[in-house]
């Protein structure tokens, strides 16, 4: 198909699910999330004339209005950078607790945050962008982007090491997917993962008893890395009409969340337990059991009364003992509890 007919058939997708009013707010900076919600519940939001209600969605050429002001619908101009994260530098939109921060140090007009992250440690390219809808089409494991990364160890290499890689390394409670690993060096190697767990390629290193000294990530899916460290810049319209294509079967629905004992990428099947005796004795008889409870229950009681009727002075000692057992010592705390 033609990356003309694939970007009509994209913006045609767009047009029909439309944007949550919400997030149409959120994207071009009016407010937060939450805070449109709240001029929703008030009546304060209308689109095309109309009070708007929790849920409802804009579309192409709708007209919004908050509190009478009209917002300029320029959701479709979303902001796209390849940036070169120096070291040192935090994936986070934390700009109160983190000083270090990506968005402060790109310094960007519009809002805008970046798609996954790399480590403090770690260099290299990363994308930002003020369009939430791409996020977890990059980055879910399922959808198989490539990133690319060059890594240096603190040791000589060998092809030991470059085999166990590729096949697959155990850490966080699975074991990672297959992978392309060449080694480049005599201490260096080139990765390519489609995966983003946490810190993975230095778990993987670190498991096969490897310290990383250095890791840069190289490539994004098509994009790599052609800028100097701590530039940025916009991807071109041919650029993201690319990434686009390579979108268009990708989810952006999260994956269905595991325990801490079972893992998101590779799955051991917990073994079954094992029948117990008592159990099985149990589940044997349970008609026995249900007819005996009435029948003691009676007994009880029959018994009971037969001793209430022949020694009425015997029952005051029962009761107390049963309150407590120790004898009439602890009579007054027990009435106190």
């Amino acid at each position: 198909m033609p990356l003309n007919d694939i970007l009509d058939l994209l913006l045609e997708m767009d047009n029909s699910e439309g944007t949550r009013l919400n997030k149409f707010l959120s994207e071009l900076g009016f407010c937060s999330r939450r805070e449109a919600d709240r001029l929703i519940e008030g009546k304060k939001v209308k689109v095309n004339g109309t009070i708007a209600g929790i849920g409802a969605k804009v579309f192409r050429g709708d007209k919004v209005m908050v509190n009478g002001q009209f917002i300029e619908n320029n959701s479709e101009d979303h902001v796209y950078i390849a940036f070169n994260k120096p070291v040192g530098i935090v994936c986070t939109t934390d700009t109160t607790n983190e000083r270090n921060n990506i968005v402060e140090f790109i310094n960007h007009e519009r809002r805008i945050f970046p798609i996954g992250r790399l480590d403090k440690d770690s260099e290299g390219l990363i994308f930002l962008t003020s369009d939430g809808d791409i996020v977890n089409k990059i980055l879910r494991a399922g959808n198989k982007h490539e990133k690319e990364y060059i890594v240096t160890v603190d040791r000589p290499l060998n092809q030991d090491f470059v085999s166990k890689m590729s096949a697959g390394i155990p850490i966080l409670g699975g074991t990672t997917k297959k992978c392309l690993v060449e080694q480049t060096k005599s201490n260096e190697f080139r990765i390519v993962l489609t995966q983003g767990l946490n810190r993975q390629i230095r778990r993987m290193c670190e498991y096969l008893n490897y310290e990383v000294v250095r890791l840069k990530r190289i490539r994004i899916m098509n994009i790599k890395l052609d800028v100097g460290q701590g530039n940025w810049r916009n991807l071109s319209a041919s650029e993201m009409l690319q990434i686009q294509s390579m979108l268009v079967n990708s989810s952006n629905i999260a994956p269905k969340k595991h325990s801490k004992n079972q893992s998101t990428f590779k799955e051991t099947e917990p073994k079954p337990l094992k029948s117990t005796k008592s159990n099985t004795h149990s589940s044997s008889k349970p008609k026995r059991a249900s007819t005996e409870r009435p029948d003691s229950k009676n007994n009880k009681q029959s018994t009971s009364t037969k001793s209430r009727t022949s020694k009425p002075s015997s029952d005051k000692r029962s009761k107390s003992n049963k309150l407590n057992p120790a004898g009439n010592k602890g009579r007054n705390r027990s009435g106190r509890r």
